[in-house]
């Protein structure tokens, strides 16, 4: 029996956030104090100084902005587009309209000339896959999240095969050195044109430092133009990138439950084996959730979780009205409109875990400063900076309805479902509304205790002008004769009213110099210029390294 896997097409999504204050301190130039962070990417990367020499930018050129520019009919971008509704075009797509304002970066890297890039992987058991990167795309989003794109792709394989490549592939770092010596992380992972290695790693050693895992070298090489060991970003999900897979089967390969067996280890990344790698009735159970089945009777699958995208469908020339002369339709779609779903719906998850992660930093900033009783000016900014950014997520970003038809819809609400996007954007939410309600209530106090110690001085001051005020009065008489022209007999009485006149103001101006001065911090915010570089210094502010930038 020829090879079942007739045609594989695999991309990994591999999400990071950049810290964007560590890139802007280190790169000044590209990022002055008036300039946004999205305004400044391209510039930067286009730079000889964003980084290293690497051989990614040697050998392949490096990063290149990767717009959209042709919109006609036959045009891939007017094919992807019509598909979604028009607000989410003109916030997801790169595109060179003129003034079009978008808050997202596409970049790619060209195929080569004399070959394609070779991607090749090998465990310490001699199990080894050899592929061909098809893909290399970059999204930047304005929020500082990232997600590289690694498209490979094979024809005419076995299930074995396809199976290993998606479920090895993926590895970034080990979660322990028993992983290698067990062969379930590769031995070594390369990148190789033309014979020259582009990147290499073999996972033979490594650490954690200051919490940020051993990444592996393939990603480091292919993100260039950011520092990993100086923490310019981090990875979000786990050890794994995330598989998107397209694969059509001969039709000589069975249906019904050899069919579902070969779609929960791909749903699944399981390798190979005899049945279902889990529990076979907890197994199905679980498909019914995350697997979509309008077009099963076609010989077309769809599923999702939280770790893959799949799409599984039998060898097919025409499709209904879809002729075989135009393509393969389901091949199409996978790199088209779903392929743009599923990194909206990733850049989300990412995203949210990106605010998770800032929420608990910002929480434990105020939780060392009310531990000595008083919030610091710069960490309210940060805050309010957190709140705002959130705002804006959910008003300019987030969207539960993406596209215009109704298998899109669903095929993005059950991606998000999985990643379970609208439970960690309710929580975050809550989180940060908790946060700023109890900053708002500690302003709130400390404002009144304001009121209070200004109700206090004008009380005190008042006292000392009425009594000051009582002795300008033009009293004569005997009254004048004490105080103000004494004589020989009186002028005792008016030292002594002097005396105690001026113990009283001078009493009064100590007593309001002193309430000011030991609460200075309630009141110099008032004093601090908003133009100044000290006021807008938690706009610089690195919230996991931890220090002013």
């Amino acid at each position: 029996m020829p090879n079942p896997v007739v045609h594989q097409e695999t991309y990994f999504f591999f999400p990071f956030v950049i810290d964007k204050e560590v890139v802007a301190s280190a790169h000044g130039d590209f990022w002055p104090p008036l300039r946004s962070w999205i305004d400044g990417l391209d510039e930067w990367i286009r730079s000889e100084n964003c980084a290293t020499a690497s051989p990614i930018r040697t050998k392949l050129g490096g990063w290149r902005r990767a717009s959209y520019e042709r919109f006609d009919l036959e045009s891939p971008a007017y094919q992807d587009m019509v598909f979604f509704h028009p607000f989410v075009r003109r916030v997801f797509f790169d595109t060179k309209t003129g003034d079009q304002d978008t808050l997202i970066r596409v970049y790619e890297i060209t195929a080569p000339e004399g070959g394609p890039v070779l991607w090749h992987a090998e465990d310490l058991r001699k199990r080894s896959c050899t592929v061909a990167v098809k893909d290399l795309r970059l999204f930047l989003f304005a929020n500082g999240v990232g997600i590289l794109s690694i498209g490979v792709e094979r024809s005419d394989c076995s299930v074995r095969e396809a199976l290993w490549m998606n479920e090895m592939m993926r590895k970034v770092y080990p979660t322990s050195g028993r992983q290698r010596r067990e062969g379930r992380i590769p031995s070594y992972s390369r990148l190789v044109h033309e014979g020259d290695i582009l990147a290499e790693e073999t996972f033979e050693s490594g650490s954690i430092l200051q919490f940020q895992p051993p990444l592996s070298k393939l990603v480091q090489s292919l993100l260039y133009f950011l520092n990993y060991d100086a923490n310019e970003y981090e990875q979000i999900f786990d050890e794994r990138m995330i598989p998107y897979t397209y694969v059509t089967i001969a039709r000589d390969f069975g249906e019904g439950e050899k069919i579902q067996m070969l779609l929960s280890r791909l749903l699944y990344v399981d390798r190979d084996g005899q049945g279902y790698r889990y529990d076979p009735a907890f197994t199905r159970e679980q498909m019914k959730e995350h697997c979509y089945t309008r077009w099963a009777h076609e010989g077309t699958y769809y599923g999702f979780t939280r770790y893959s995208n799949v799409t599984l469908a039998y060898e097919q020339g025409t499709r209904g009205l879809h002729l075989a002369s135009e393509g393969d339709l389901i091949q199409r779609m996978f790199q088209g409109r779903y392929y743009l779903m599923a990194i909206v719906a990733l850049f989300y998850r990412a995203t949210l875990l990106d605010f998770a992660e800032n929420v608990a930093l910002v929480s434990r900033r105020l939780y060392h400063d009310l531990e000595l009783g008083t919030l610091q000016h710069q960490n309210m900014a940060i805050t309010t900076d957190l709140r705002s950014d959130f705002l804006n997520f959910c008003n300019y970003w987030h969207f539960d309805e993406l596209a215009n038809k109704d298998e899109e819809i669903e095929h993005f609400m059950m991606q998000c479902k999985a990643y379970r996007v609208e439970e960690l954007r309710a929580q975050v939410e809550q989180e940060i509304d908790k946060m700023n309600a109890a900053i708002n209530e500690y302003n709130q106090f400390r404002s009144t205790e304001a009121v209070n110690r200004l109700a206090m001085l004008s009380t005190i001051f008042g006292a000392g002008a009425v009594i000051t005020g009582f002795f300008g009065m033009n009293f004569g008489s005997e009254f004048a004769r004490y105080l103000f022209h004494p004589d020989g007999g009186t002028h005792h009485f008016h030292d002594a009213a002097v005396w105690i006149v001026s113990i009283i103001s001078l009493t009064i101006v100590f007593l309001g110099v002193w309430l000011v001065a030991t609460n200075w911090k309630d009141y110099r915010g008032i004093l601090r210029l908003r133009g100044s570089r000290r006021y807008r210094l938690h706009r610089w502010f690195s919230l996991r390294s931890g220090g002013n930038h």
